[in-house]
C-alpha cells in the first residue's frame, strides 16, 4: 500500500516537532491556564462550582454537536447539577441517554490522576451507544472495531464521496491502543499539554471504534487536560473552541493525517484552540460572578415557580425577547398571570422594563 497516511510511516508513532516555535505558544497558554486557576482559587465555592457548571454544560453540549447529535441544553445542565450534588434552581428529569453521557465527562476529570484503561474506554464507549447501534445500523460495542472492511472518514454525496482519511486494519487496532496506553500512562518529559494534544491526533488517527471516535477522543483530551491543570474539576471547554473552529479542526487534522510525522502544526492549532477556550473561560466566570451576585440581591424575594423558571431562562440563554405573551405560553398560563409575575418582580427589582421600546413591552434582568 503506498504510504499515504501518518500512520503508515516507518517511526510511527515517533512524533517530532519544531520545539521553539510550540515552545512560545505552549507557554503563553500555561501562562493564561495559572492565571484562570489563580482566579478561580480566590473565588468563594458556590462561583466555583458554577463555574464547573457552566464549563461542563458547554463540554458535553459541543462534544456532541461536532458529531451532528444535539442534546438538550436544559436536560444536560440538570443532569451535571444532579451527579456533582449542586442546587440549582429550576432542575428537571433529564434522559438515560443525557445522564450517560454526562457520566462519561464526570467520570474523565474525577479520574484525572488514574491510568487510562481499556476498560475506561470501554465503558464509556458503552454509555454512547446504549442501544448496541449508531442510528439503525448495528455497530461493535465496548469493544474495538473487528471486520476486514476499511475504516473510512468520509463526506459527500452517494455516487460523489470523498475520502478524507482511512485508519489502520481493525486487526492492528489491539496492538495499537496497547502501545498508545501504554505511553499515556508512562512518565515522560514532555508538558501534560502536549501530551493531551499528541494523544488526541494518535487516538483519533487509530480510530479504534466503528463509531463515536471524536466524542472518546475529547473525553479523553478532558481528562489530559484535567492532569494538567492538576485538579479534577473543569473549568473550560476545549470542545466548545473545537466546535467554533470545527472546519479548521477538520482541515489540520486531515493534513496531519496525511503527512509525515512532524506535528508542529496540529500542536500549534491544538493550543491556539485552548487558548481559546480559556479566554472564553474568563467570560463565563464574570457571568458566574454577576449571576451569583444577582441571586444574592434577590434571595428574600418570594419568587413562585413561574417567575424561578422564567429568571434562570433569562440567565442561562433565552430566545427572542421576553413578553408577557412568550411568559404565558412558556408557562403554560393566562397573560393576565403573566403580567403578574412580571409586575412583581419589576416592583421587586429583579427584572426592568427595557429600553428598546417597540409596539409590546420586553422586560429584561435588572443587572
Amino acid at each position: 500500500m503506498r504510504k499515504i497516511y501518518v500512520w503508515q510511516q516507518d517511526n510511527w508513532p515517533v512524533f517530532n516537532w519544531n520545539k521553539d516555535a510550540v515552545s512560545a505558544s505552549l507557554g503563553k497558554v500555561r501562562q493564561k491556564q495559572g492565571h484562570l486557576v489563580g482566579r478561580i482559587s480566590a473565588l468563594g465555592f458556590e462561583v466555583q462550582s458554577n463555574s464547573v457548571l457552566e464549563a461542563m454544560t458547554e463540554e458535553v453540549i459541543n462534544s456532541s454537536s461536532i458529531e451532528g447529535v444535539n442534546l438538550n441544553p436544559t436536560s444536560v445542565r440538570s443532569s451535571i447539577a444532579r451527579h456533582l450534588g449542586l442546587e440549582i434552581e429550576g432542575i428537571r428529569e433529564s434522559d438515560h441517554y443525557t445522564d450517560g453521557i454526562v457520566q462519561i465527562a464526570i467520570d474523565a476529570a474525577r479520574n484525572y490522576n488514574g491510568n487510562l484503561t481499556e476498560s475506561n474506554l470501554f465503558n464509556w464507549h458503552s454509555a454512547l451507544f446504549p442501544s448496541g447501534r449508531s442510528g439503525v445500523s448495528p455497530i461493535t460495542v465496548a469493544a474495538y472495531r473487528i471486520g476486514e472492511e476499511p475504516m473510512q472518514v468520509i463526506s459527500g454525496t452517494f455516487g460523489k464521496e470523498k475520502i478524507h482519511y482511512e485508519a489502520p486494519a481493525s486487526s492492528d487496532v489491539p496492538a495499537m491502543m496497547n502501545e498508545l496506553l501504554t505511553w499515556v500512562n508512562s512518565n515522560t518529559d514532555i508538558d501534560a499539554v502536549l501530551k493531551a494534544a499528541i494523544t488526541h491526533l494518535w487516538f483519533v488517527t487509530i480510530h479504534p471504534f466503528d463509531d463515536g471516535n471524536g466524542r472518546i477522543t475529547r473525553t479523553i483530551t478532558d481528562m489530559l487536560l484535567a492532569r494538567a491543570d492538576g485538579m479534577p474539576h473543569r473549568y473550560y471547554s476545549m470542545s466548545a473552541s473545537i466546535n467554533n473552529m470545527k472546519t479548521e479542526y477538520y482541515d489540520v487534522l486531515e493534513k496531519t493525517q496525511k503527512g509525515n510525522l512532524d506535528i508542529t502544526e496540529w500542536l500549534l492549532w491544538f493550543l491556539k484552540c485552548l487558548e481559546a477556550a480559556v479566554d472564553s473561560t474568563e467570560k463565563v466566570i464574570d457571568k458566574v460572578i454577576e449571576k451569583a451576585a444577582f441571586w444574592e440581591k434577590c434571595r428574600r424575594i418570594p419568587m413562585n415557580e413561574r417567575q424561578t423558571k422564567m429568571v434562570n431562562m433569562l440567565w442561562n440563554g433565552f430566545d427572542g425577547k421576553l413578553k408577557s405573551s412568550k411568559w404565558a405560553k412558556i408557562c403554560k398560563c393566562s397573560e393576565d398571570t403573566a403580567l403578574r409575575d412580571i409586575s412583581f418582580l419589576v416592583d421587586e427589582g429583579a427584572l426592568r422594563k427595557s429600553d428598546e421600546g417597540g409596539r409590546s413591552t420586553n422586560y429584561e434582568l435588572n443587572i
